[in-house]
């Protein structure tokens, strides 16, 4: 009788063993924030087939499943991957084929980088991008002669920061007929002495755009992987990529199918007439890791070029308002045929008199719609009264870096008044419900660190100010990583499968070597990514 009941009983326990379901993955001994409608922390999870398929005690689940593998976070702190709102992957790849300008403090160190570049590539057209004249003793726009001293004969191409103004030399603005009569709305060739400057801001640079030869498509796909791998390691698992070529577009899609890139894109269309023909006509298109449903407009300019679009003259510039890249009476037919067609409109607004445009467009386009989730831009100066826009589901995207980048000299641009309804977080997180947040890189740094940090503390690296900008517009740590997150899943109709650790989710998550909800402020922007996973795949490892 006892031998039987040993017999039934081993009999037993081998038939539970059978009954146990695969699953690919179990990631344990963790700190997790799931960033569910609760906020609820757990300390394991399963994940079979790219989802996540349970969330439990370790014990729990290995009860459940037998596991291909075992991720032991070793009670590091796991976020839901994180999703950059506004970026520019292909050009941040672009730019890393090209000169860096980021932290250059003046004129001659620009020359001097862009010589030290030329002498080792032998670029038949020379390019580089991240120059700031407000970062310079001399804050004032260089001019085409200091790089025709250098480079009389080669053309020279060299983007601002913030990607609205290009300094060029003279054989650039031959190739591409620039001259003083040349004029074109929504940007301005700055003129000197009567004479092009070298400086050209927003719309004439197109011309010089139009002479730069082609990247090959084997540079073209280098420049892809390079920045998804660069977005991978900082923590990053969706970017939304504001603004791209039917051409990129369609690059993107088939090295994400041949599984070259792993990188998760929400692809914004830019606003040219062969793209919108194309897309708005094809539909949306939505893979596991392609979503094409969006058109990326230009409303206005950018600030620290004095091009943003304002109601009232410059601070700092007198009977100068910046200009509209895209007029109101253009902004709404647009706005028309974008929701006819079912896609989404992301405008970049920087001015107050541009977000006003955008926002009269976006509700006499929406009339009747629902769910639209238009977003804004940057939204980075809006009149008071004008916030409550926001309340029509209109969806702030916004950079918080912005705010800590611009600090030193916004309030000289705009003013007293105006800078009280400028880099508002806090204030459009209350009128629109959620906020997306993002970077702009390579207009700012890709660590996603330093977003956290900026929309937190409102400073800069070296913890200026002391206090913080404008402390009342400053998001919570809760309000932050939702931001990067959930919200950022919302604002792209993806918050049913991203932004949160939940069960039928994929699994897209990051591992960080301290807790962001918890550790002191100064450190936050010190925080390293110790691995990136997507799909449940580890995309990134750190050391």
């Amino acid at each position: 009788m006892r031998n039987t009941i040993l017999l039934v009983a081993a009999l037993s326990l081998v038939a539970c063993q059978q009954h146990k379901e695969t699953a690919d993955l179990l990631v344990t001994n963790a700190n997790i924030y799931t960033v569910n409608d609760n906020f609820d922390t757990a300390e394991s999870f399963a994940v079979k087939d790219g989802l996540i398929v349970a969330i439990d005690s370790e014990e729990s689940l290995e009860a459940t499943y037998d596991f291909a593998q075992i991720y032991d976070a070793g009670g590091k702190s796991i976020f839901p991957g994180l999703i950059d709102a506004h970026a520019h992957l292909y050009n941040l790849g672009v730019g890393m084929q090209q000169v860096d300008l980021v932290g250059t403090t003046g004129a001659e160190d620009v020359i001097q980088k862009v010589s030290s570049f030329q002498a080792e590539k032998q670029m038949s057209f020379i390019q580089g991008r991240g120059w700031d004249q407000n970062d310079w003793d001399v804050k004032e726009f260089p001019t085409k002669e200091m790089l025709d001293a250098v480079f009389p004969d080669t053309p020279v191409a060299l983007r601002r920061i913030d990607g609205h103004a290009l300094w060029v030399n003279s054989k650039a603005l031959e190739m591409s007929g620039i001259t003083a009569d040349t004029k074109m709305p929504g940007g301005e060739v700055v003129l000197k002495d009567g004479e092009p400057s070298g400086i050209l801001v927003d719309a004439p640079m197109s011309l010089v755009g139009a002479i730069i030869p082609p990247l090959s498509r084997e540079l073209q796909t280098e420049a892809l992987l390079e920045a998804a791998d660069r977005c991978m390691e900082l923590g990053l698992t969706t970017v939304n990529d504001a603004g791209l070529s039917r051409e990129v577009i369609e690059l993107i899609d088939s090295l994400q199918q041949s599984n070259l890139l792993k990188l998760r894109v929400y692809a914004m269309v830019s606003n040219y007439p062969d793209n919108l023909d194309h897309f708005l006509s094809k539909g949306k298109i939505k893979t596991p890791r392609l979503n094409v449903r969006s058109v990326k407009v230009y409303g206005d300019g950018a600030l620290g070029s004095r091009g943003a679009a304002m109601r009232s003259p410059y601070s700092d510039q007198d009977g100068h308002y910046g200009a509209m890249i895209t007029d109101q009476e253009t902004l709404t037919a647009l706005a028309k045929r974008i929701a006819y067609a079912g896609y989404q409109m992301n405008t970049h607004a920087i001015g107050d008199s541009a977000n006003i445009a955008v926002m009269r467009a976006y509700t006499e386009a929406l009339k009747g719609k629902e769910d639209a989730r238009w977003k804004i831009e940057h939204a980075q100066i809006v009149t008071p009264a004008d916030f409550d826009y926001f309340s029509l589901n209109i969806i702030p995207s916004v950079q918080p870096t912005h705010a800590t980048s611009d600090m030193y000299w916004a309030e000289d641009r705009v003013g007293s008044e105006r800078i009280k309804g400028a880099y508002a977080f806090k204030t459009l997180l209350n009128k629109a419900g959620i906020v997306a947040l993002g970077t702009d890189f390579p207009v700012e740094r890709v660590n996603p660190m330093h977003t956290f940090y900026a929309a937190v503390a409102r400073k800069d690296l070296q913890q200026y100010p002391e206090g913080g900008f404008r402390m009342e517009e400053a998001l919570s740590r809760e309000e932050t990583i939702k931001g990067m997150t959930i919200w950022a899943a919302y604002s792209n109709f993806e918050e049913t499968e991203k932004g949160s650790i939940e069960v039928g989710k994929m699994a897209d998550f990051v591992v960080l070597d301290g807790d962001l909800m918890q550790m002191a402020e100064d450190q936050i922007p010190n925080t390293k990514v110790l691995a990136t996973f997507i799909g449940g795949e580890a995309v990134y490892k750190g050391l």
